[in-house]
């Protein structure tokens, strides 16, 4: 993670070039304090933060502070080899040494501009760093509680600022020390003067200005309100596929029961000599059987009679079968002399049905 706390500098003076030197307190041992949202706790409000001597005296930590850039105020990004001549105004040496629980570095401010910030009051330092930033409970040395620890402690670059977290021993020059405190640190830059912040966007804090602020915010309703809308087409849609899908299915089983329905002329045919054969076999059985609107097991239960209630149609089909089974074709004769009463007018129709009967 990346960090910065400041301290003070002292014994400034100016070389015959105009470059104002000294040397400062860089960097302190022990608790500094940070809201939850620097260190990626945006659930905590302040994080005490212990920076053990083993951290910031080790070999390498202590090497890492050597030619490093000044900038007025941090940057909002590390200074690299790309940004530096834009960034930097000034350089820290290389004579880096431990000064009780400070470590202690030359630096030369070549800017005029920064020379000038710390004559009218822009004197204490904060350094830039990155370092691993370990989550757990403690309690110093000194008895002080913490939540986390700083460890392999590397130095990026060196800043100017108004206020600085390491507190007023952390100071260019020997003039009276600024109250000490945790606010962000103004910058200036040509005639504008801002106030960072830090916020957690997608769980990352991130540091920038008012305006800043109110256009992340501004871009997450926008967000909120795109997916919201997003969201509604894609239901309306999903909705209307299912809708479709629903009419389709519909139309389709209106379809298949129409083709059902349809029955071609064999199928005609067959259904035709099955209604007549049915309708002679009940007729031979009773002749007064009504079959006028009646289908053909409603006819086979007629001619039935008791013996097929209750039954199931395929027992109604076999007692059918089964009864009209030895049934004779039908003889004219026989059946005009049962139609007809014998005698007077009707004498004369017996005789010619029994007449063309001999003929046939």
């Amino acid at each position: 993670m990346q960090f910065t706390d400041s301290a003070p500098i002292a014994g400034v003076r100016l070389t015959r070039d105009g470059y104002a030197v000294a040397e400062v307190r860089a960097a302190r041992t022990g608790i500094q304090q940070y809201s939850g949202s620097e260190v990626g706790r945006p659930d905590l409000a302040v994080v005490n933060v212990y920076r053990p001597p083993e951290s910031v005296f080790s070999a390498d930590s202590m090497a890492s502070y050597g030619f490093k850039p000044v900038t007025i105020n941090h940057p909002a990004e590390g200074v690299t080899a790309d940004s530096w001549k834009d960034l930097a105004v000034g350089v820290v040496g290389g004579d880096v040494v431990r000064d009780g629980g400070f470590v202690k570095v030359p630096l030369a401010l070549m800017d005029a501009a920064a020379i000038k910030a710390v004559q009218d009051g822009t004197r204490e330092i904060s350094m830039g760093y990155v370092c691993d930033l370990a989550f757990e409970d403690g309690v110093t040395p000194e008895g002080e509680a913490y939540q986390a620890v700083q460890r392999d402690i590397r130095i990026n670059h060196l800043a100017l600022v108004p206020k600085g977290r390491a507190g007023p021993h952390c100071r260019v020059g020997d003039k009276g020390a600024p109250e000490t405190g945790h606010e962000p640190a103004p910058i200036n830059h040509g005639d504008r003067h801002m106030t960072l912040k830090t916020i957690t966007v997608d769980g990352l804090p991130v540091e920038t200005t008012d305006a800043g602020i109110a256009a992340i915010d501004k871009l997450r309703g926008l967000l909120a309100t795109s997916d919201a809308a997003l969201a509604t087409a894609n239901s309306t849609h999903t909705a209307a596929l299912a809708a479709k899908d629903a009419e389709l299915a519909k139309r389709d089983a209106e379809i298949d029961d129409l083709k059902k329905k349809v029955v071609d002329g064999a199928a005609l045919d067959a259904l035709v000599a099955e209604r007549a054969g049915i309708v002679t076999k009940a007729k031979a059985l009773d002749a007064k059987v009504v079959i006028d609107g009646k289908s053909n097991a409603e006819i086979k239960r007629a001619v039935l009679g008791d013996a097929a209630k209750d039954k199931s149609d395929a027992y109604v089909d076999a007692a059918f079968d089964l009864k009209t089974a030895d049934l004779k074709p039908a003889d004219p004769l026989r059946q005009t002399i049962t139609d007809h009463q014998p005698g007077g007018s009707n004498a004369a129709s017996i005789r010619d049905a029994a007449r063309l009967a001999s003929l046939n």
